[in-house]
């Protein structure tokens, strides 16, 4: 599954319409003593409350193609079933008059669906412009709701869906799995079939109360904050930033380039990990250690710095919810000179193995703990999509998973996924960072990876006389 922008999706031409919630009554909302997630309120933080564009760099979403035709009240219907069943969409914040945000909610049942048809555009393609500009305008972590709904009726017996959200109420993971879970409900509801009720839909509100309460536990004594002081350097350093003395400065505001390419075919893959069942390691700590070779082979630097975003949906209780349950560890990489991938493989578990002490510690308050002046620059993350229930489903349906253009002067990241079709990779980077950096960046990350293959199997232990005596008594 992709990630990339909306732009980027060819949306076929049709009848268009935008899904809007709204409460029942103004005096649904009642004041919720749960506090916000660390990462949640570190975001309000950042915004500006008169933004006229709240959604610009800050959208995600995902785009699909339902295999049936729209019927507009059963889709209702099944919004309506979806934000009863996901508190995340049913809370929203209001100020606190110094400065802060606490939290507010409104109950199951209390939200209605409503669809406005929009006349113009049908076009493909300016469907896709005007959606653009909708969820910039639309959207913000200020203002419910937070999630809005596009539906593009086609002629054939199919409809396109467009979910769009703001980044407090959806994370990475919600925007993969909402595609089979609202084409599930949408089917019960057109068939009259049994809605699945579970205790895997768990809210994001419950889950900040114990993320808070583990962030209240660090100390600057803690290993999470040891580590994220590494990572740093030293307070008040700036942080690690990809290619930093290739970015040429810029007038004005322009939008990142965005990358989307095949690493690695399928064949060139299951080559990869059959060597790697052999020697024993994850295809994961491959793709980092692989990041850190390509920096070394394009940058000359043997220290390779990044964030990996991680899952903290801690148990079963939140395995099917819709909100923000990302943390962020720091993967520090230092590479012996000359350090070949077997080198490089193990090196890179090791660090990923210190990572884990920051897994359930917040990032915001172990780098404020460590000194930090900034946020992090620069971030890879790694995505089998295999372990999603019917992924292959998700392919037939063209899903998508997106995010908004962003323009950014510092930023880099890369999303690296291993779907059924081999191993690819999307990107974006500041438009200061010439194309042709990147591109020999990106290919010596494949080549990288694919050296996989080039690595020697194990050393098996030499027989001593003694064992060599037995196994020859023994046949």
């Amino acid at each position: 599954m992709e990630y990339t922008h909306l732009s980027e999706f060819r949306i076929r031409s049709g009848d268009l319409s935008i899904w809007t919630p709204d409460t029942i009554t103004t005096d649904t909302w009642t004041d919720d003593q749960r506090p916000l997630a660390s990462v949640h309120e570190q975001y309000l933080g950042f915004l500006d409350p008169e933004d006229p564009r709240p959604g610009r760099g800050r959208w995600i979403g995902t785009i699909f193609e339902m295999d049936a035709p729209l019927d507009e009240q059963a889709w209702a219907t099944t919004l309506q079933l979806w934000h009863d069943r996901h508190e995340g969409f049913r809370t929203t914040v209001a100020p606190t008059g110094d400065g802060g945000y606490h939290r507010v909610t409104t109950a199951p049942g209390t939200v209605r669906v409503t669809g406005v048809p929009v006349a113009e555009p049908t076009d493909g393609d300016d469907i896709n412009e005007y959606l653009c500009e909708l969820l910039e305008l639309r959207l913000s972590a200020l203002i419910w709701p937070h999630l809005l709904v596009a539906t593009v009726a086609h002629e054939t017996a199919d409809f396109t869906v467009l979910v769009g959200a703001d980044h407090s109420v959806l994370d990475a993971y919600s925007q993969a799995l909402l595609i089979l879970e609202l084409r599930t409900l949408y089917t019960a509801v057109t068939t009259g079939g049994e809605i699945r009720d579970s205790g895997t839909f768990g809210s994001p509100a419950d889950y900040a109360v114990i993320e808070r309460a583990a962030a209240e536990e660090l100390t600057p004594d803690s290993p999470a904050v040891t580590l994220w002081g590494e990572f740093l350097g030293a307070p008040g350093s700036p942080m690690p930033r990809f290619a930093a003395d290739r970015i040429a400065p810029l007038n004005g505001e322009h939008a990142q380039p965005s990358v989307s390419r095949t690493l690695l075919t399928l064949a060139q893959l299951e080559e990869v990990e059959d060597v790697l069942e052999r020697v024993k390691h994850r295809l994961s700590v491959t793709v980092f250690a692989a990041l850190a070779i390509a920096t070394r082979e394009t940058f000359g630097e043997n220290r390779f710095r990044t964030i990996m975003p991680i899952v903290t949906r801690p148990d079963l209780t939140w395995l099917e919810s819709m909100g923000w349950f990302v943390n962020v560890v720091p993967v520090d990489i230092t590479l012996p000179p000359g350090a070949d991938m077997a080198v490089a493989l193990e090196h890179t578990r090791t660090a990923l193995k210190r990572s884990r002490h920051c897994n359930e510690a917040s990032w915001g308050r172990s780098l404020a703990m460590a000194g930090a002046t900034e946020g992090p620059t620069s971030g890879a993350s790694f995505l089998d999509i295999r372990i999603l229930p019917d992924y292959e489903l998700v392919a037939d349906l063209r899903g998508r998973t997106l995010r908004a253009v962003s323009y950014s002067t510092d930023e880099t990241y890369f999303w690296i996924v291993r779907g059924p079709d081999g191993l690819y990779v999307s990107t974006r980077y500041p438009a200061g960072l010439p194309a042709e950096v990147m591109d020999t960046f990106l290919a010596e990350f494949a080549r990288a990876i694919y050296a996989v293959t080039t690595i020697a199997a194990p050393i098996t232990a030499v027989p001593t006389i003694e064992t060599a005596a037995a196994a020859l008594s023994a046949g």
